[in-house]
């Protein structure tokens, strides 16, 4: 049987963090198990080991790529400046607070989809999950010391941090909890994507 290639070797392993992302996301890590993992990649089963020494360590790689591909979306949101009479940490809240990216958990972001995860997990995981969010607090605090240099308030760079830690939390909450109820209470869940939208904009 011929051997594949190093490109071919990196192509399937670039595939099944692409398939755990999605599943994981959207299911669960627990609820993935190793087979159906690569299945759904294409895959074989036992080639899985041929890329990661164990689920754990696949885990911490899909988190911390999830992350990457997040936090490049909010710094594209950031480079793209006020469009529309809104401001990029509006259009971030407004987008992450949708109906939209409540019913795509797969694709959504990491920081609601793998946090019940993380919390569990191992400190492999709990370091790429508390990086990322390392990564949106700075980026929001940045912002919210943009915007306060704009309108010429003074506002501290700690004050800064703090309030992106309330923003991120109200966002992360809002949505797991509009996810959890989605199905039983749909207005309920329509309800806390809105009040906590409301409330972030202000």
């Amino acid at each position: 049987m011929p051997r594949i290639t190093q490109e071919e070797k990196a192509h399937n392993r670039e595939i099944i963090l692409e398939a755990a992302g999605r599943l994981f996301r959207s299911r669960g890590v627990k609820a993935v198990g190793i087979a159906e993992l690569m299945n759904d990649a294409g895959l074989t089963h036992g080639g899985f080991y041929n890329h990661f020494a164990s689920k754990n360590e696949l885990v911490a790689e899909v988190c911390a790529a999830s992350f990457l591909t997040s936090l490049a979306s909010l710094a594209q949101t950031v480079e793209e400046g006020d469009r529309e009479g809104a401001s990029p940490l509006q259009r971030i809240v407004t987008e992450y607070l949708s109906t939209r990216h409540r019913d795509a958990p797969d694709g959504g972001c990491p920081s609601s989809s793998l946090a019940a995860d993380a919390a569990r997990d191992n400190a492999a995981v709990q370091n790429a999950y508390a990086h990322g969010v390392e990564g949106y607090l700075t980026g929001f605090a940045s912002e919210l010391l943009r915007e306060a240099h704009e309108k010429g308030a003074a506002l501290e760079p700690r004050e800064a941090h703090r309030r992106a830690i309330g923003l991120l939390s109200e966002m992360v909450g809002a949505l797991i909890l509009a996810r959890a109820v989605g199905q039983a209470d749909p207005d309920l869940s329509e309800e806390i994507l809105y009040a906590a939208r409301e409330d972030a904009l202000r």
